[in-house]
């Protein structure tokens, strides 16, 4: 919810409002706004969706991104805890992403506790941004190690793929054994761990807190006489073609559905589902979107999502009769570390922060402890631990992203 600002208003009332949005605006492409005099003068002629779509920006995309960083901004004044303040010389750093519904919850209990551990607070530095912020940052601090393992944070917190499994990026450590599992977890969650589905790491080395769940969303008003797809393989059908919205900006959630459709259908797969590709929007603009004109048929989008719903909206949630595929939520930490890195793995598996995930954020925990309150027939597609341990995840990543896009016909979005 944005209670900060309005698109209608101007570029200049809302940077004076929140200094915060000049640095976000000329990362897009509004460098003359760091001009006081320029952002005095221009910025009152416009306003900020104006200046969006001038350089075709999603305006909805972009509202919510500045929600975060103002967000971001005003949690560390309120905490008095500044993200990564000692730079380098922080005896434990911690770093990620997290899913903006539990974002803001997650950092307040994170606040309580370090104050119950005002030492361990002492020496402790953390960056954990909303995954809307994305992971550029961390990717350029993992680039700059230059496989150095001892420049590396301590911790990692996020979810996806690409950062933790890249040769490029985290793969290189991986295969060097510098990570290892803390969790010290005899069984996780049953959601979890049964005949159908196992996210322990058989080497030892990563370890899941949670999972985004990936379902989708039937707009029955622009169904038509389309059969009701009830899974994934109905998405791929040639009815399809033009129908259906994915959350391409949304990288975490975009790489895990498509290495889902690639492991489970194919490179065939991928090329049907690119070519059924009708738009890119954010999850929040899927729910608004039930009767636009130009509605996407079917809406690919995290679960969480799916609870926005409107009880007279004509998007009806589908959770796939193959299951629900998952961008798990990793945490990552350094074997070197363990010792000063417990207590914040054993915070993060704790049966609180576990609820807090499932209860608040509809995030399901892997904690044992944890009723993720689902139905049996909500159950989960995974890649399986032997499929990214025998692939270069990241190499995948950009290939299969390849083979969509020119499935689709669209430039990348």
């Amino acid at each position: 919810m944005n209670e900060y600002f309005k698109l209608i208003d101007t570029v200049y009332d809302i940077t004076e409002k929140h200094p915060e949005a000049i640095e976000l605006l000329a990362a897009h492409g509004f460098d003359q706004l760091k001009n006081d005099l320029m952002r005095k003068t221009l910025g009152k002629t416009i306003s900020l969706e104006t200046a969006l779509r001038s350089k075709k920006i999603n305006p909805e995309l972009f509202e919510q991104k500045l929600v975060d960083v103002i967000e971001q901004g005003r949690y560390a004044v309120s905490t008095g805890l500044t993200a990564m303040k000692k730079e380098s010389g922080a005896e434990i750093r911690v770093e990620g992403v997290l899913p903006c519904p539990i974002r803001i919850p997650l950092l307040e209990r994170l606040e309580a506790w370090l104050k119950e551990n005002d030492e361990l607070a002492a020496r402790t530095d953390y960056d954990l941004k909303a995954a809307s912020m994305g992971l550029d940052s961390a990717k350029e601090r993992v680039l700059a190690a230059d496989g150095s393992p001892e420049k590396l944070s301590d911790l990692y917190l996020s979810a996806g793929f690409d950062l933790f499994f890249d040769r490029q990026l985290m793969g290189r450590y991986r295969e060097e054994g510098v990570f290892q599992d803390l969790s010290g977890l005899p069984r996780l969650n049953p959601d979890f761990e049964n005949q159908r589905i196992n996210l322990r790491d058989p080497l030892g080395q990563y370890t899941i807190i949670g999972v985004v769940a990936c379902v989708f969303m039937v707009n029955t008003a622009v169904l038509g006489d389309r059969p009701f797809p009830t899974g994934w393989e109905d998405l791929l059908r040639p009815e399809f073609e033009n129908s259906i919205s994915l959350p391409v900006r949304d990288l975490d959630m975009f790489n895990a559905l498509t290495l889902h459709i690639r492991r489970f259908y194919g490179k065939e797969g991928i090329e049907k589902l690119g070519r059924n590709l009708l738009s890119g929007m954010h999850p929040a603009q899927m729910v608004k979107s039930g009767r636009q004109q130009q509605a996407p048929a079917v809406s690919i989008t995290p679960y969480f999502f799916t609870q926005m719903l409107d009880v007279n909206s004509p998007l009806v949630p589908v959770w796939p009769k193959e299951g629900a595929i998952i961008s798990p939520i990793f945490l990552l930490t350094k074997a070197a570390s363990k010792d000063k890195v417990k207590p914040f793995v054993d915070f993060l598996f704790s049966k609180e922060v576990g609820e807090l995930m499932s209860l608040n954020g509809k995030f399901p925990s892997t904690n044992p402890l944890v009723n993720n309150g689902l139905r049996p027939d909500q159950h989960f597609l995974w890649l399986g631990w032997d499929y990214i341990h025998e692939n270069d995840i990241g190499a995948l990543i950009r290939e299969t992203e390849r083979d969509f896009y020119a499935a689709a016909g669209k430039e990348q979005l």
